[in-house]
């Protein structure tokens, strides 16, 4: 990894309110200049905007760039007695909807999204709304059930011990134990992160998720692979062939989001740029972040 990044200081920060909740927000860079805004949208679900903070050095090449925590976690409003039916796809769109709105940007805004937020997002743009001016998919499942199906071909590279440690723990519903979480780490470190230690950011969104894991064990189970929650049916690939937005694809040679995972993205949207990178696997922006600010500036500018 290059020098540890240091985030630009926002000149923004605070909350929109969303129904009776609200959303949290970060702003590094002018909205009010002529280019669109890039709107971070994390994963998880469940996550937080910690991880996705280096986006903010694209302000250096003059886009502003918005981050926020989605409903649930980080600043945003925590809703822990909340139920499965409140925590739905509808939800999380509607919040990303009222944001633009909010911030005065739904007329000229790009979309990132990273991993749950590739879906999130890409569902957005099958709406094809008039502000909307780039889409960037990274690291990011079309399909829930092709997404366990390249889960399971993961886990069958671990190492055996590994793999019986985790079948063990799952079977039981033991996955809060120690030893399971010592044996997801090997996954993670595999497929999730490949910098050691893993960067401080990536840390933080980590651990905001084991702070308060409603939205992350209600939505998609207790780790990345054992998905047994309420998304693990749903599929968004029948509505990219509506995307007609530029649209960018990433993942890492190494990422749980594999090839197969990313195909329906590449196949379905037309004219999509598709960008792998060969040291990473689920965080590029953290594991090769010189070339992937290379990638995201040379595909903003084409715009």
């Amino acid at each position: 990894m290059d020098v540890p990044f240091v985030a630009p200081k926002p000149i923004a920060k605070g909350t929109v309110p969303f129904g009776q909740y609200s959303t949290w927000y970060r702003v590094t860079g002018d909205l009010h200049s002529d280019r669109p805004a890039v709107v971070a949208v994390h994963g998880g679900p469940g996550s937080t905007h910690d991880y996705l903070l280096s986006l903010a050095a694209l302000t250096a090449e003059g886009w502003p760039v918005v981050h926020y925590d989605q409903l649930g976690n980080g600043g945003s409003t925590h809703l822990p007695e909340h139920g499965a039916d409140f925590w739905t796809v509808g939800l999380f769109e509607a919040e990303l909807d009222n944001l633009l709105t909010q911030l005065g940007i739904s007329q000229n805004y790009v979309l990132f999204g990273q991993s749950w937020g590739g879906p999130l997002t890409a569902k957005h743009a099958a709406g094809n709304p008039a502000g909307l001016r780039g889409l960037v998919i990274a690291n990011a499942p079309a399909s829930m059930p092709l997404w366990l199906r390249e889960m399971a071909v993961l886990k069958a590279g671990l190492p055996p011990e590994v793999q019986e440690t985790l079948r063990r723990h799952e079977d039981a519903g033991t996955t809060d134990s120690d030893e399971y979480f010592a044996a997801m780490r090997i996954f993670y470190d595999r497929h999730v992160c490949r910098v050691q230690p893993w960067p401080r950011d990536f840390m933080s969104s980590f651990m905001e998720i084991y702070n308060d894991p409603t939205v992350y064990y209600t939505m998609n189970g207790p780790n990345e692979f054992h998905v047994i929650g309420t998304l693990k049916d749903w599929s968004i690939v029948d509505e990219l062939p509506r995307i007609d937005t530029p649209t960018l694809l990433i993942n890492g040679r190494h990422d749980e989001a594999t090839a197969a995972v990313m195909q329906p993205y590449f196949e379905h949207i037309p004219g999509a740029r598709w960008e792998v990178f060969e040291e990473s696997s689920h965080l590029p922006h953290l594991e090769e972040p010189q070339r992937f600010f290379e990638v995201m500036v040379d595909f903003l500018k084409g715009l």
